[in-house]
């Protein structure tokens, strides 16, 4: 038992160089939506190096867009390819997908960021760049995962699916791809930043959009106008009301650290085309968090009902109810049991490397584990090495120790989970005992 563990632990220790570099350049490949191909082109030679079967393909968008979760702003993915390397077991073992996104979404303003957003510089034991954190780092984790187990000559029974997907940042077109190729596991793991606390539940989310009537005049005389935006006001507060009641039934445990476990954000508002014009319409745009344990559907519907009580609050709304639009990216909610046995798991192979409990906790947002849980058939845990407080933020970074302590738990939790062959020098001491006797 100890020999295998102490093996890969030594493993991950004499390759850190080697995964730094790895890392470093994949950040410094910007695979921003559209312009994937330079990392994915890494990470396959990379696990072709390895000796794992390679797929890569570019997702069919006319396949894509028959199916109900699918979302992307774009329908071709011409350069933008899917990237699957399998282990294959032995035989008789669990199998597990290893699921990992290669987009990231823009760097934003440059004059925020230090370094160069795709400089991958290294200071103080952190890696900056976007997408180090946001979840470059996981990636590698698993990469070097599985590098472990393979140099060391073990042989796992089930098989391993390493997957390097698009189109998370919007939707997870990639992943639902890769369902739709028809990979599919017992479990899943997704290194999402989560600063190396476990989530066996991820909020899922929507895109709304809502338009708010009011009747227009001169700005002179607007009393014979209704202003759409002061009716807005009234929209807005309507909806935190209902963000309220949603939050106040959530009872779990996995949220106590989570003030708002699964907000209402409006992140766009527009209105009105002329100063001196009473405005008569009002456009707000905005994300709704879906629990766990709920349907999309659900959602929904509850969103639908409670805008139409808004009546009850100001009569203008009984004859200009605001009209709701669902649109744009969407992410489907998961959740595992907390007793499931890839919980057990990583629970006790993170106690192993790290010495001490993990932190248990509920995803604060959206991931492709939904859509591999739901749609895959494949339940799903989210962990990984990332500092999920600046994933999307300028300077993004990420703490080097934890991709490779990430690595050395993960590489144990794939033996434990999918079982492992005897190592060749057992064998060895084995058939020696017996010619011994």
């Amino acid at each position: 038992m100890a020999n295998f563990k102490t093996r890969i632990n030594q493993w991950i220790k004499d390759h850190r160089e080697e995964g730094t570099d790895l890392l470093q350049r994949l950040v410094q490949a910007p695979s921003t939506q559209g312009n994937e191909a330079g990392a994915q082109a890494i990470v396959a030679q990379k696990i072709r190096e390895m000796g794992l079967q390679v797929d890569i393909w570019e997702p069919d968008g006319g396949e894509l867009k028959k199916h109900p979760y699918f979302y992307s702003p774009r329908s071709e993915f011409s350069n933008s390819h899917n990237v699957v390397g399998v282990m294959k077991g032995t035989g008789g073992g669990r199998s597990i997908i290893l699921n990992g996104h290669i987009d990231v979404v823009p760097d934003g303003d440059r004059n925020q960021w230090d370094d160069d957003p795709y400089s991958g510089a290294i200071k103080d034991g952190k890696m900056f760049g976007r997408g180090v954190t946001d979840m470059k780092g996981g990636n590698v984790s698993l990469i070097l995962a599985i590098q472990a187990l393979k140099e060391n000559g073990i042989q796992l029974k089930g098989d391993v699916i390493f997957q390097s997907v698009i189109e998370e940042e919007s939707g997870g077109a990639g992943t639902l791809a890769a369902v739709l190729r028809g990979y599919k596991a017992d479990a899943a793991l997704i290194p999402e930043p989560t600063n190396m606390r476990i989530f066996p539940k991820q909020q899922g989310s929507m895109w709304f959009r809502v338009l708010v009537k009011g009747r227009s005049a001169h700005g002179g005389t607007r009393y014979e106008g209704v202003s759409a935006i002061e009716k807005s006001m009234t929209v807005i507060n309507h909806i935190r009301a209902l963000e309220e009641k949603r939050n106040a039934r959530i009872r779990d445990p996995l949220y106590r650290n989570t003030p708002i476990p699964i907000p209402i954000n409006l992140g766009v508002i527009e209105g009105g085309n002329w100063p001196s014009s009473v405005p008569d319409l009002v456009k707000m745009e905005g994300r709704m968090g879906v629990a766990p344990e709920e349907t999309m559907e659900q959602a929904k519907n509850e969103m639908a009902e409670w805008l139409l009580k808004i009546k009850e609050v100001d009569e203008w709304f009984k004859d200009h109810p605001p009209v709701l639009e669902w649109f744009g990216a969407r992410w489907v909610p998961g959740a595992i049991d907390v007793e499931h046995e890839l919980m057990n798991t990583l629970v006790n192979q993170f106690r192993e490397v790290a010495g001490q409990d993990p932190v248990i906790e509920a995803s604060p947002w959206g991931t492709d584990g939904g859509l591999l849980t739901h749609v895959g058939e494949t339940p799903s845990i989210v962990f990984g090495p990332g500092v999920t407080e600046v994933a999307h933020y300028p300077n993004e970074y990420i703490l080097l120790d934890h991709v490779f302590t990430t690595a050395e738990i993960i590489a144990l939790a794939l033996i434990q989970w999918c079982g492992m062959e005897p190592l060749q020098d057992e064998q060895d001491a084995v058939l020696a005992s017996n010619e011994d006797k």
